[in-house]
């Protein structure tokens, strides 16, 4: 019978086809998730989608009080499923009160982000931030204090590099300043601390967290709710994978089972392991810190190296799933293209070392021509 968090994680889940390294995109669900979604999809051809979604009720309110608890939101707290992220950003931010928008995010900001911030007209001010891109804490108190703006934006873990922002202090800052923070947990929920109380977080379900694609959620202090030029309901309102939002309350609840310290403190650890092992490798750079609380690495391209051609080498030539980062992804600070790692809680030493290997072939098989 497996016993650690690791064969725990890997008995629940099918047996994997590649070397994942990419759960930052896109983890694998569990057996349970899947099965909860496919019933799901059954009850509905077989007494119609809207009496099973009735009946899927107590499960998708048990979805959103996980999402409160993760959040660290009261009971009472908004919670609105959603497609994802970039659906959830945009519900708030076009329900936004229309003349108050100006808002201060980290030059990390993910693209498709300031993509949705300026369609909504809002006006965009950067944190100041220190030289690996970590919030300037002291600085932005300062600049805050000075020209608050109607919200703060923070994406504590980002697309482009592994590098935790000091959430918790953001929160108290906004808290103390009376302004709002809403916070992209994308990349964060499931793998960071969330529980700080932000008046807004949102999420998808495909990353840390290992639910399906399609699904994501936006949670809401019903004071800034409030605020709001709509209302839960209208935020809510439209067609909904019902069966997605089910695989993701499963996968929730499967994440509480496991402990949210215990999952934090196990990818932690890999990380840590990716990068040790990857930082003499020719040919990169490891932006990340060893010891950063996160599990992705980032590995930045020096002599030459070339991102793209090496992450479609390793899933060609060694069945390794990586992701390649353009400067698309961050676009105030990302000056060249990126290769990023993300180890789940399952990765074995053995399969970081086999991917360290890959590396080494995949940047002498690609470079030059």
């Amino acid at each position: 019978m497996p016993d650690s968090l690791a064969e725990l994680w890997r008995a629940a889940r099918p047996p994997a086809a590649v070397l994942h390294l990419d759960n930052a995109a896109c983890s694998r669900q569990s057996l349970a998730a899947l099965d909860a979604a496919a019933r799901h999809a059954l009850h509905e051809s077989e007494v119609g989608g809207y009496v099973a979604a009735d009946a899927a009720a107590p499960v998708l309110d048990a979805g959103r009080a996980a999402v409160a608890k993760l959040c660290g939101l009261p009971d009472a707290a908004d919670i609105v499923f959603t497609t994802g992220s970039s659906n959830a950003l945009d519900l708030l931010l076009r329900s936004w009160p229309p003349d108050s928008r100006t808002l201060a995010c980290l030059p990390g900001e993910y693209g498709p982000n300031l993509a949705v911030m300026a369609a909504h007209g809002f006006q965009v001010r950067p944190l100041p931030v220190l030289e690996d891109g970590r919030l300037a804490i002291d600085d932005a108190a300062f600049a805050l204090q000075e020209n608050p703006p109607d919200l703060v934006h923070v994406t504590p873990v980002a697309s482009h590099r592994g590098t935790v922002q000091p959430l918790a202090m953001v929160a108290q800052l906004c808290r103390e300043l009376g302004v709002p923070l809403v916070v992209d947990a994308a990349q964060a929920l499931g793998q960071i601390d969330c529980a700080v109380g932000a008046d807004a977080t949102y999420s998808s379900s495909r990353k840390w967290l290992a639910g399906p694609r399609g699904v994501g959620i936006l949670a809401m202090r019903p004071e800034l709710t409030a605020r709001l030029t709509r209302g839960v309901e209208q935020l809510g309102f439209g067609e909904a994978n019902v069966a997605a939002r089910v695989g993701f309350s499963v996968a929730l609840g499967e994440h509480l089972a496991y402990g949210p310290e215990n999952v934090r403190a196990r990818l932690a650890e890999v990380g840590g392991i990716a990068r040790s092992l990857l930082t003499d490798v020719d040919g990169w750079v490891v932006v990340e810190e060893v010891d950063e609380p996160s599990a992705i690495t980032t590995l930045a391209p020096v002599d030459g190296a070339d991102p793209e051609r090496v992450r479609d080498w390793l899933l060609t030539e060694r069945r390794i799933l990586t992701t390649f980062a353009g400067i698309a992804r961050a676009p105030m600070e990302l000056t060249e293209p990126v290769l990023r790692i993300s180890p789940h809680v399952d990765t074995t030493v053995e399969e970081l070392e086999v991917f360290a290997e890959a590396l080494i072939s995949a940047t002498a098989a690609t470079s030059g021509g």
